[in-house]
């Protein structure tokens, strides 16, 4: 099964799942494989002022993907415990998910931009190896924000492994699954 790496359409297929990365301003967004159990960055949004904005372009990348469940990283704080961000991450998902009427889960996603940034490196020098420009660096974290949704993917894909594809679909799993 092949996966677009640039947010244009994707090819036919079922069990494909949509990762999500929510930021104060950006929605890093994945795409995923249940057969292959991969997960690759696909695009990322600006935040919308309003939730239900958002939740529109979620379910038409969603349609447009074929998706059929949505993971979505909730901020735990380092010692496990939810705050306000992961509140306000829940309510952003409830109503991401009554729009697109998909199975929603949650994966803790503590330090997936961290990661995501060891991954891919820095930002890219400026023009005469100066610092970068504003364009670079805006540029530079849209493309972090979608690998950790990519790395929030593949998180869930790995700790769910040994469950049927129907599982990794939201038939028969928890929306909690992954914040214990």
């Amino acid at each position: 099964m092949s996966f677009d790496h640039g947010g244009r359409g994707a090819g036919p297929g079922p069990g494909r799942v949509l990762g999500i990365d929510l930021g104060e301003r950006r929605i890093g967004v994945a795409l995923g494989d249940v057969e292959t159990h991969s997960a690759t960055p696909l695009t990322t949004l600006s935040r919308a002022r309003r939730v239900d904005e958002d939740a529109r372009v979620v379910a038409r990348l969603a349609a447009e993907h074929r998706a059929e469940s949505l993971v979505v990283g909730l901020p735990l704080n380092m010692d496990g415990s939810e705050g306000p961000q992961a509140a306000s991450t829940r309510e952003w998902a409830a109503a991401v998910a009554a729009a697109t009427g998909l199975p929603l889960r949650f994966r803790d996603e503590r330090l997936s931009s961290v990661r995501a940034e060891q991954r891919i490196g820095g930002p890219a020098r400026g023009k005469s190896g100066g610092p970068p420009s504003a364009a670079q660096r805006d540029a530079h974290r849209a493309r972090i924000d979608r690998e950790a949704a990519a790395l929030i993917l593949q998180d869930e894909f790995d700790a769910t492994a040994g469950l049927s594809d129907e599982s990794l679909l939201g038939r028969g799993q928890p929306a909690e699954r992954g914040t214990e």
